[in-house]
């Protein structure tokens, strides 16, 4: 194996450690449902992504999960909400990722995480009303939601918990990039990407 693999494998090895980690320290918000919890776990998904390329990001998000997984279980017995949340991360890192490497600076990144916030928002929306939700009533043997119910959960909870999620992760994504920039630039470098301007 070369040197430049051992190091990515490091590196996103190190990254999946910090973004588990990240994701324990979840909390809820006001007004929302309870089980929907922020968390900014997909921090150094996006930082994998953007500086090795969207197959390290999605390796990271997926690692964070297996770990919470094992760590925390699963209140359905199966890991519904973890599949879930690697799902929602393939869809906020994907743009990230395309419109950054199209446009490699401050602007890029903003653009990035504005499309992948919307990504997110909506594509989770419809993923929850057809898929995660009646898995959850599957599997927790609840009544499930139908019709206006499960519409109005969608657009009161889960639309609206996406969006502002996305929104904190874009704050604090713009602040690190912002200071990040020379590690950034070297570990491009470092895996022969291209450097950021």
């Amino acid at each position: 194996m070369s040197k430049s693999k051992t190091r990515m494998l490091i590196a996103i090895a190190m990254l999946s450690s910090v973004s588990f980690v990240l994701m324990l320290l979840a909390f809820p918000l006001p007004v929302l449902p309870a089980y929907l919890k922020v968390d900014f776990s997909d921090i150094p998904a996006l930082i994998a992504a953007i500086t090795m390329g969207p197959i390290a990001g999605i390796l990271v998000a997926f690692l964070k999960n297996v770990l919470d997984w094992l760590f925390s279980g699963s209140p359905t017995g199966v890991p519904v909400g973890h599949m879930a949340n690697f799902v929602t991360s393939i869809l906020f890192l994907t743009p990230v990722y395309v419109i950054y490497r199209k446009a490699s600076s401050s602007k890029g990144i903003m653009y990035g995480l504005a499309s992948g916030t919307i990504s997110m928002a909506m594509g989770m929306s419809v993923l929850n009303y057809f898929v995660f939700l009646p898995m959850y009533s599957y599997f927790l043997n609840f009544p499930m939601e139908t019709g206006t119910a499960l519409f109005n959960s969608i657009i009161f909870g889960i639309l609206p918990f996406n969006l502002i999620k996305g929104i904190l992760v874009t704050i604090v994504m713009i602040v690190l990039f912002k200071r990040m920039k020379p590690l950034l630039d070297k570990v491009n470098r470092t895996f022969s990407i291209p450097d950021i301007n």
